[in-house]
């Protein structure tokens, strides 16, 4: 890896430079996407430029210009981790979601997505707006207690209530967990996402999409002027999706829980019969004869 490959006058490039190039530049790749669309994006293309600068400065011997940077740069670790609080977050919640910290709950998926499927078609059709929050690997405790316990069954009916415009708890999101309605009334972040393509975004889904940049949850957002139905996972918002579209990305996100449910409900079926998976495998291989 130290073998010389070619030379730039006075610069030698080696394989192991031409690795670090790349590792490097996936690296600023990623963050840049990450943080695209956000005003961090523009503070990083900054920061970039610096960088760049103090390079050439370096490169080309400007002492003066050097020490200017130098002297810039013992304060941008504590003025980047102030300029970049959200984006940090966002950051670290991306890396986390492994799934090796997922908390798994005894509750029918299909129920769930069924019923809020179900009332985003219903509202969308009164052109009640809503926003719905389904946590998946993030604690999002301190948003839940800015709004109103409920601890309520989850069903379409008791989603339709609560927005409706006549109703103390239409204003603000819902939380369900599980296959319950947790909070209602909860006062979210919003996302410095103002637009996105031709469309400029309102509060409620500037709420929906806040609240994912900053946790692994899934957003159901409709909205009270067209009635479309969008939602949100990972700082993506997705706007205007046919119900069949917010089905399947429900089936997505909940798909750990999905898969949990159905070995718990084989486990009981085979023990209820009296029987492990291996002696049911074993039953269905047929007869040798004597």
């Amino acid at each position: 890896m130290d073998v010389e490959l070619f030379s730039i006058g006075f610069l030698h490039v080696r394989a192991i430079d031409l690795l670090d190039i790349v590792i490097v530049a996936f690296v600023l790749y990623w963050l840049y996407s990450v943080l695209r669309g956000t005003i961090g994006a523009q503070i990083f293309l900054g920061v970039l430029l610096i960088m760049a600068v103090g390079f050439v400065s370096q490169t080309l011997d400007m002492k003066l210009l050097s020490w200017i940077l130098r002297t810039v740069g013992d304060i941008w670790v504590i003025a980047l981790i102030i300029l970049f609080q959200p984006e940090l977050r966002r950051l670290l919640v991306l890396v986390g979601r492994n799934g090796l910290f997922t908390t798994f709950e005894r509750y029918d998926p299909s129920y769930t997505i069924n019923q809020i499927v179900a009332a985003a078609e219903e509202l969308a059709l009164r052109r009640y707006g809503a926003l719905i929050i389904l946590p998946r690997t993030s604690d999002i405790s301190l948003s839940v207690d800015t709004g109103v316990p409920v601890n309520a069954r989850l069903s379409m009916e008791m989603l339709i209530s609560i927005f409706n415009p006549k109703s103390p708890l239409h204003d603000g999101a819902v939380i369900v967990r599980g296959d319950q309605i947790q909070s209602a009334r909860v006062i979210l972040p919003f996302s410095v996402v103002a637009g996105s393509g031709e469309f400029s975004l309102g509060t409620r889904h500037r709420a929906g999409l806040g609240i994912t940049e900053q946790a692994d949850v899934f957003a159901v957002i409709v909205s009270e002027e067209t009635g479309n139905i969008s939602y949100a996972q990972e700082g993506v918002l997705h706007y205007n999706q046919s119900t069949d579209t917010l089905r399947m990305a429900l089936l997505s996100a909940l798909e750990t829980t999905i898969r949990r449910r159905e070995r718990k409900t084989l486990r009981t079926r085979l023990s209820g019969n009296g029987a492990s998976p291996q002696s049911s495998q074993q039953a269905k291989q047929p007869r040798q004869p004597a």
